[in-house]
């Protein structure tokens, strides 16, 4: 049986906004502030052969590539390399590159690109739910109304 102890080196709430303003790596202008710098910053540093070596690896494991982008363009952003909108704007170029890689060392990957069979548009799913909101509405009309008790007391609701 576990035995649930209290987690006394926890955070304390509140304890992330006790720091100045712009102590955080986020928190102050980036170091790279256009799209070509920042896929300068990439291409550097997706060249490296540890780089590689390490894609291929998380690559063989399934991961799609879009998530592995989004991981590596949101580090960035918190380690103050780019701010988030330059990041959401390289992350095109970040898979581009990550398939590249993919097909140089022929690894079969997952782009994470390609459209679910089983997705629903805006539409087909709002349809479904009307559908299965009607077919509640019209159980709870059939439903046989019961009469109410005449309730008396002290704390009985006249009618």
């Amino acid at each position: 049986m576990l035995e649930e102890t209290p987690l006394l080196d926890a955070p304390i709430a509140g304890m992330s906004l006790t720091h100045e303003l712009g102590a955080r790596p986020w928190q102050s202008p980036p170091q790279y502030k256009t799209v070509d710098e920042a896929v300068e910053y990439y291409m550097e540093r997706m060249a490296t052969d540890d780089f590689m070596e390490q894609l291929e690896g998380v690559m063989e494991m399934g991961i799609p590539l879009t998530t592995l982008a989004n991981i590596i363009q949101q580090s960035s952003v918190m380690e103050g390399k780019h701010s988030l909108d330059v990041g959401m704007l390289v992350m095109p170029l970040l898979i581009e590159m990550m398939m590249l890689i993919g097909d140089n060392a022929e690894i079969e990957y997952d782009s994470g690109l390609e459209d679910l069979p089983d997705t629903k548009t805006k539409d087909t799913l709002i349809a479904s739910v009307r559908k299965d909101m009607q077919g509640k509405i019209e159980e709870v009309k059939e439903e046989p109304v019961e009469e109410e008790e005449t309730k008396s007391g002290l704390m009985a609701r006249r009618k």
